[in-house]
């Protein structure tokens, strides 16, 4: 009996340690997370980091920045971690994601302020704060600089493209989903009385000596009555005439407004969408790409758990994460 105790005892220990052993590999396979704040005189902002187990020292890995939208979180209640289920792709693929959170006390509805000229403008207001969240996140896990992207929903959308406008040095590319132009609250009450145009060249004189071609992904739900359609459309126009006057400071038609490749996609499990496609005139890489979801509302396809989650693809997180990863400053 002692000799088959004993035995026994070595099987369990053995099993016991092959146990640990994988639970330690999944934990490590699933990536982990940190949390930071990162404070300045226009306010603070606290974030949560996800290291997937591609991080290690000495590999920098690029960043993606996901800006929640009004009633969400970052990473906590109805969050934009939850919603988008970026960490299982960035696990996947081997990519930082960074989650700031909205501080009620600048809104209690937890919106980005993306439509307040304050909020507008670089090294001021939440521009700051979002590009010295990014810039402590490269610094601290040693990230790829030239390979940082930001992405938004809803008010983080226009958030997004307002960082995109204030510090193209540091974003090599953009996601909008469901949200608007640089400058919206310009076009007031009649949309056609203050065209893309217009607005781009205030995105343009923002971006001053630092002006560059950032490429945008745009995506808009055709159910969307919280953000409508036209929105979208006036983001295309806008982007190209940005687009147009980065090289030169002129309306020279480097990029235009009219699409250079248009597909409709009508996939099982999934939103039939169509995809267009903004490319210079001297071609390269497409800079703004457009999907246009029929039947979507105000939410995320392809999401996660959330009031903001559509269950049907088209997964727009791999969608953005495709569009990102062959992008760099």
């Amino acid at each position: 009996m002692g000799e088959r105790f004993r035995r026994a005892l070595v099987v369990a220990a053995t099993m016991g340690m092959a146990l640990s052993f994988l639970t330690d590999r999944a934990v490590a396979a699933a990536g982990h997370d940190e949390r930071g704040t990162f404070v300045s005189l226009a306010g603070k902002v606290d974030y949560e980091v996800h290291l997937p187990p591609q991080y290690r020292a000495g590999e920098k890995l690029p960043v993606v920045v996901a800006l929640h939208g009004c009633g969400m979180t970052g990473f906590a209640d109805s969050s934009m971690k939850d919603l988008t289920r970026f960490n299982q792709v960035a696990d996947a693929k081997g990519f930082i994601v960074v989650y700031p959170s909205q501080d009620p006390w600048r809104n209690l509805l937890r919106c980005w302020n993306a439509v307040q000229p304050a909020h507008q403008h670089r090294d001021s207001g939440e521009p700051s704060l979002i590009a010295g969240v990014t810039r402590d996140v490269v610094s601290k896990y040693h990230a790829d600089a030239t390979r940082v992207h930001v992405a938004g929903a809803s008010s983080g959308a226009g958030l997004s493209v307002i960082m995109a406008v204030t510090y193209p040095d540091v974003y090599a590319s953009a996601a909008s989903l469901a949200g608007g132009e640089y400058a919206f609250d310009k076009v007031g009450p009649d949309p056609d009385a203050v065209s893309p145009v217009d607005t781009a060249k205030l995105a343009h004189a923002e971006m001053g000596r630092r002006a560059r071609q950032v490429p945008l992904l745009i995506e808009q739900g055709s159910a969307d009555t919280t953000v409508p359609p036209w929105m979208a459309d006036r983001l295309a126009s806008q982007w190209a005439a940005v687009d147009d006057l980065a090289p030169d400071g002129l309306l020279d038609g480097d990029v235009d407004d009219t699409p250079d490749a248009t597909r409709r996609v009508d996939a099982p499990g999934s939103r039939p969408y169509t995809r267009t496609e903004y490319t210079a005139r001297d071609g390269g890489q497409p800079l703004i790409v457009k999907y246009d979801v029929e039947g979507l509302a105000h939410k995320w396809p392809g999401g996660g758990t959330g009031p903001y989650a559509d269950p049907l693809g088209p997964d727009m997180t791999s969608i953005m994460w495709d569009f990102f990863a062959g992008r760099h400053l």
